[in-house]
């Protein structure tokens, strides 16, 4: 019930998203709160609000205008606004989030109608617990800060990298039920070195170079430790920081700062659990396959990290494990004593031992750019694009592939759409019908041959929101490896037996929020199990993840 002691009255209600219902009011709490007159008489339900609100998104003849929409929806009536996208997931998503998102960020300093989160920049270093506190919230258990650089597959956006918290957490509401009073979106606003935005007149952010080096890494210590005094029970996302920041702030915090950087991890489990969704379709273990990765940056990183673990978890020896990947950059295959070769790159770079297995000899010829040279080589059973340029998987090299292997399998995942390694429908061309094809963004299913091939989308969405959910129910200390390969074979065990026969290594996005209910307490028994959480019984799990999800239907007045 709508508190009379806590809930704003008459017009100042209106304007309070979380509790106002626009027309759905009743009478009744029409006369209590003073909104006699404030409204048209006619009373509605939040079914009718739904369906006109969908009325009102579908008559727009852009999706950026439908993400504008859903912005102004979400700034005045929260609730509705997540009971709209709970409804409709599978036509909404990709319009809050990849792909419509991207260009949000691009465009926000001219579509901005109503700042949401909040922005810290380096003159704030000194006061960042206040600007916590100006958020408003008395309780945070959920954060996703990002520093802008790496948006998506779009670089460095300034502060219009604002989109992609804030699109986050709305996914964490509609797909795992986490309260949106519980989250915050953060920018840390550090300047920015696109030269475009800084020419732009109207751009709003902090208009200096981005900061870097011995200034960027204190201003992001006092960042942490301020969280830590503040919100000492928040989980922290870091979102779309490049790669080097990336891993090095991982590996900094994670032990220090209940944390986890979903480009990395949350890209991982879900890349993993499309994989272990294709050998389910193959009847073939983890340990038989062989990578090759287009893109050794922070996602293919982080991918390849936990193709590792789940091989050794299968039983596969330290030999198999190192002749299982092979990473290319835009310098070619990352081999040890390759130069240029940067040091994050290096626990992959193949050796001496591995070059040879691979048959490679001399390997000058290859340390250029060759796809195709490489996937005669190695021999992959599974090909992963992060490059974040469009049509790098070549038609000699799929064609390569599908020489020996069964049924491909071929990702790629870059975003948004325009940036995709290769088409689906060429994949699957290219290898008679045979290629198991995932992406990043959303494509329709493709006919070949007489039949249809569902596209699966290898979207973060279905591994970062029950995995905040079950570390928020868990109280986690931290959120380890084992947590995601978890959540990656609970994703997997969700994809039903006749979207994987229409080779769909996904389950449909519909579906997000019992699959974030599953993961969570997958999640939560893994901290439990590791000692990191809370010492649940095994019976209590499930009703503490039931418990903590909310569904977007208006409080009785």
């Amino acid at each position: 019930m709508l508190s009379e002691q806590t809930t704003p009255t008459g017009a100042d209600l209106l304007e309070h998203s979380l509790t106002n219902k626009d027309t759905a009011f009743t009478q009744e709490e029409r006369d209590r709160y003073g909104l006699r007159g404030l409204l048209p008489v006619g009373v509605t339900t939040i079914e009718a609000q739904v369906e006109l609100e969908m009325e009102h998104l579908r008559r727009k003849g852009d999706d950026l205008e439908r993400f504008i929409g859903l912005a102004s929806l979400q700034g005045r009536n929260e609730t509705l606004y997540y009971r709209v996208l709970v409804d409709n997931l599978e036509e909404l998503l990709p319009i809050v989030y990849t792909p419509v998102v991207g260009r949000a960020c691009q465009e926000f300093s001219h579509i901005m109608r109503r700042p949401r989160g909040l922005w810290i920049t380096p003159d704030d270093i000194d006061r960042i617990p206040e600007l916590l506190h100006n958020a408003g919230r008395g309780e945070v258990r959920l954060i996703v800060a990002t520093d802008n650089e790496r948006i998506l597959g779009l670089g460095d956006l300034g502060a219009g990298g604002m989109g992609i918290p804030v699109g986050k957490l709305a996914i964490y509401t509609a797909g795992a039920g986490i309260h949106p009073a519980l989250t915050l979106p953060i920018s840390l606003d550090v300047g920015t070195d696109n030269a475009d935005l800084l020419d732009d007149p109207l751009y709003l952010g902090w208009r200096h170079p981005r900061l870097r080096g011995e200034p960027y890494d204190r201003f992001i210590e006092v960042f942490v430790e301020a969280i830590l005094d503040v919100f000492p029970h928040a989980v922290l996302q870091w979102e779309d920081f490049k790669q080097h920041n990336a891993i090095r702030l991982l590996d900094r915090y994670r032990h220090r700062l209940t944390s986890f950087n979903d480009d990395i991890q949350g890209t991982s489990a879900v890349v993993v659990a499309g994989v272990l969704s294709a050998l389910r379709r193959l009847d073939e273990p983890m340990s038989e396959q062989r990578f090759v990765f287009l893109g050794a940056g922070a996602a293919g990183i982080g991918i390849a990290r936990l193709v590792r673990m789940a091989m050794r978890r299968e039983g596969a020896d330290e030999e198999t494990v190192g002749h299982a990947i092979a990473m290319l950059d835009s310098h070619g295959l990352t081999f040890e004593g390759r130069d240029p070769l940067d040091q994050d790159k290096m626990e992959f770079a193949l050796g001496a031992d591995a070059l040879a297995f691979h048959g490679f000899g001399d390997v000058e010829p290859v340390s250029r750019f060759d796809l195709e040279s490489i996937v005669r080589n190695v021999r992959p059973t599974v090909l992963i694009g992060t490059s974040g340029t469009p049509d790098t998987f070549t038609e000699p090299a799929i064609r390569a592939m599908a020489e020996y292997a069964r049924m491909p399998l071929i990702l790629p995942l870059s975003n948004p759409t325009s940036k995709t390694e290769v088409q689906p429908a060429r994949a699957i061309e290219w290898t008679d019908g045979r290629a198991l094809v995932a992406t990043g963004s959303p494509f329709d299913p493709v006919d070949f041959a007489g039949r249809t091939h569902l596209i699966g989308q290898a979207n973060n969405a279905f591994v970062f929101p029950g995995v905040g959910l079950g570390a928020i129910v868990s109280e986690t200390r931290e959120v380890t490896d084992e947590m995601f390969l978890g959540a990656a074979e609970e994703l997997a065990g969700c994809v039903d037996a006749d979207r994987l026969a229409q080779g769909a290594l996904y389950p449909s996005v519909a579906s997000l929020r019992d699959v974030s209910r599953r993961i969570a307490i997958r999640v939560a028994t893994e901290a439990r199990d590791l000692g990191q959480g809370r010492s649940f019984n095994d019976g209590e799990i499930e009703a503490a993840v039931e418990a903590a999800i909310w569904e977007p239907v208006y409080l009785a007045g």
